[in-house]
């Protein structure tokens, strides 16, 4: 389940197919999920357990946020004709809160081939003058993934990329939002961003990434709170993927951690 704060929803339909799987659903109007202005608000698969918050912190919604709706969907692994009653319980209060809550999504895009095992990587530098707390981290990928990563990376004086984990997790656990455990970690401008996820393919088929349970995901969601209400304006930082792209040749990173 995937939790999207949209300025406007893809439909006006209380239901419609989303179109990221490979069948059409009969008798849905098909849209995406918003129509304008989208962002990742929340994730959940996997009966990973709940999500609580960090005190003071909330995710701003309605007024002049850019969420005015908030749209839920879901993926299923198989089609039942049994009634399902999936759902997210969302807690709210209209009382400002000191501390504004944000997601952002580290995603690749790329080609596994057949019988390997490959690094799929991204970084991206923070350019925004505003100060990032990570509290809690999820992993995802599909079946052939074997561990997702993210990390803070700065230089030193000596031009030697300093690493700090913000969280690491095998994706075939639950894929719950876990704590960061560096709880003084402060992404600040000019650090960069770094995730990193590692595929094992034993078929004899190249995997491509993409939304389907055929394809793969190399995705890395830091759950971050800022003081005040500004959060960061762009939550995505999206590299190619291999075989095109890797942190030593495209990034220029050193001193990468195994």
């Amino acid at each position: 389940m995937l939790l999207f704060g949209c300025e406007e929803p893809g439909s006006d339909d209380e239901v419609w197919d989303c179109g990221e799987m490979t069948t059409e659903m009969e008798g849905m109007v098909r849209a995406p999920v918003c129509k304008t202005k989208q962002s990742i608000l929340y994730a959940w698969a996997k009966d990973a357990p709940e999500l609580k918050l960090p005190k003071d912190v909330a995710f701003p919604v309605g007024g002049e946020t850019g969420v005015n709706y908030l749209v839920l969907q879901l993926h299923y692994m198989h089609d039942r004709n049994e009634p399902d009653h999936s759902g997210v319980t969302l807690y709210h209060t209209e009382e400002p809160q000191p501390k504004t809550a944000a997601t952002m999504i580290l995603v690749t895009g790329g080609l596994l081939p057949p019988k390997t095992t490959e690094s799929f990587e991204t970084a991206c530098v923070i350019e925004e003058d505003v100060e990032l707390h990570p509290f809690a981290y999820r992993t995802h990928a599909h079946r052939h993934g074997v561990e997702v990563a993210g990390w803070v990376v700065n230089e030193n004086e000596k031009g030697e990329d300093e690493w700090f984990l913000i969280g690491r997790r095998d994706p075939q656990l639950p894929q719950m939002f876990a704590p960061v455990k560096n709880t003084s970690l402060i992404v600040r401008q000019g650090d960069m961003l770094a995730a990193r996820c590692i595929l094992k393919n034993n078929e004899d088929r190249v995997i491509k990434m993409g939304p389907t349970g055929e394809d793969e995901m190399c995705n890395f969601y830091m759950m971050y709170w800022t003081d005040g209400d500004r959060t960061m304006k762009d939550n995505v930082c999206y590299s190619p993927g291999a075989p095109l792209y890797h942190w030593s040749s495209e990034a220029g990173l050193n001193h990468i951690p195994k």
